[in-house]
């Protein structure tokens, strides 16, 4: 069941349809976020539970998404490790000025013992603005989907937003790299999920997982890099005072804390 936050956020990350409403035209370049074609970045991955991994990012073919043009993003051997390698995997990206668009389809089966399953569509999310505010929000989706896990029916109320975050003249990453000119920026995803359950002819809904931040993910954006480090934060802790026969049926333990790095290693830019 560790997974269980991952699951939610490779899914959820891509659980709306709506776009935002961008000028193309008036959008100045001041902070270059290299997207061309066959450039490509290799990440070390640590986490937590001391695994390590390795993941091959590259910026594949154009193509077309709701009659725009993005470049498809691709993975060595279609798999990903990391978090933010992950959430590009086969989908498109777009550099509009200094923003960068996520869109396309994705389907989470990660092969942990979860009984979540996600498979959900992002159009045209904001998932990184050099020039948004500390704190605020260039992008929020909201939304819900129901599933039924063990016989409970489930509903899952989520908000998934991305958040400006800080700009350094120099960064230090905590694998000991340094470099210039570097803005963060974050991704959270907060969760509820709650079940309705008949007792007695009654409708009883009991919340499962109050609404919290399960996931926030942190990159930070080097210019004319790309991502150089990238720290990802998953936790939950379910309803303390959910009845045990729920917590058994489910299978969901009662409390999950892990985190992530990626590291930028190697790089081509064309």
């Amino acid at each position: 069941m560790k997974n269980l936050i991952t699951l939610f956020v490779l899914g959820l990350l891509f659980a709306s349809c709506s776009s935002d409403s961008v000028t193309e035209e008036s959008q100045a370049v001041t902070f270059t976020i290299p997207f061309n074609s066959n450039n490509y970045w290799t990440y070390d991955i640590e986490d937590s539970e001391m695994n390590t991994s390795r993941d091959s990012l590259y910026v594949g073919n154009d193509t077309i998404i709701n009659a725009k043009t993005y470049k498809k993003m691709k993975v060595k051997d279609d798999i990903a490790f990391g978090f933010f390698s992950n959430s590009l995997r086969n989908n498109g990206v777009r550099v509009v000025g200094n923003k960068l668009f996520l869109s396309g389809d994705f389907s989470a089966n990660l092969g942990q013992s979860t009984p979540l399953n996600f498979n959900l569509v992002l159009n045209d999310f904001i998932a990184f603005d050099a020039d948004a505010p500390q704190n605020e929000n260039p992008s929020t989706r909201t939304g819900s989907f129901q599933q039924t896990v063990s016989g409970y029916p489930l509903t899952i109320e989520y908000v998934l937003k991305s958040v400006g975050g800080v700009s350094y003249s120099s960064y230090t990453s905590p694998n000991g790299d340094t470099y210039s000119n570097v803005k963060s920026g974050k991704i959270v995803l907060n969760v509820k999920i709650s079940t309705t359950q008949v007792i007695a002819g009654i409708p009883i809904t009991v919340t499962v997982l109050p609404q919290q931040n399960v996931l926030v993910s942190e990159q930070f954006v080097a210019e004319s890099i790309g991502v150089v480090h990238t720290n990802t934060v998953t936790s939950y802790t379910l309803n303390s005072q959910l009845p045990s026969e729920i917590i058994n049926q489910l299978n969901i333990p009662t409390t999950y804390y892990a985190t992530q790095n990626e590291y930028l290693d190697t790089y081509l830019l064309n």
